[in-house]
């Protein structure tokens, strides 16, 4: 169940920045559909989605066991001023702008659901806890067990068994960093299409 548990975790996270990312391209395509007055949007649009990349990771990276209060950049807040600014010449403008407006309220929603995820999902006194649960446990079959090659082997597996899931717990709990991190590529990768 923990692992069940921690992997719900982990892909809730994923899907966040997938979404993110779609929501960026799809941002990008809008304001370029709206016309040539918003190549500097998209300009902006590039540096903030590099400057929110960073700060995801580094947020809830191994580091992060510190709790700030979220601040939206000064290029987050100006981008979104900007599209607000946009003085739509027809319908087909107006609607897009409409459109850019709802993408960014998507983004900002998103960025603050792994905000608010930020850092690692177990609780230090729980793991506590299960370690010292799988300690006892052990030590009662050993202490229960006969003294030959079987028992020992078995034990070992059992052992190898209990730390893996434990590491895979630990693991799939913080998303950002580790073995099993959630990849910043596709973001950055979809970050570099953007543009004029």
């Amino acid at each position: 169940m923990l692992i069940a548990s921690a992997n719900g975790t982990y892909e809730t996270q994923t899907g966040q920045i997938k979404q993110l990312t779609a929501d960026v391209v799809l941002l990008d395509r809008t304001l370029a559909q709206y016309g040539p007055e918003t190549d500097s949007l998209r300009n902006v649009l590039r540096r903030a989605g590099t400057t929110l990349a960073d700060r995801i990771w580094r947020e809830n990276g191994s580091d992060s066991g510190r709790v700030e209060a979220f601040e939206a950049s000064a290029s987050a807040l100006s981008f979104y001023d900007e599209i607000l600014k946009l003085l739509p010449r027809n319908e087909t403008q107006r609607s897009l702008q409409a459109r850019a407006i709802d993408t960014s309220n998507d983004l900002a929603k998103t960025r603050l659901l792994l905000f608010a995820k930020a850092g690692g999902s177990i609780p230090m006194p729980f793991l506590v806890v299960l370690i010292s649960w799988l300690t006892i446990i052990f030590a009662s079959f050993s202490l229960f067990a006969d003294n030959n090659a079987t028992s020992i082997a078995a034990l070992g597996i059992f052992a190898l068994s209990a730390s893996a899931a434990i590491f895979l717990i630990l693991e799939l709990s913080q998303p950002f960093t580790g073995l099993m991190m959630i990849s910043g590529e596709p973001l950055r990768n979809a970050l570099g299409s953007v543009g004029p």
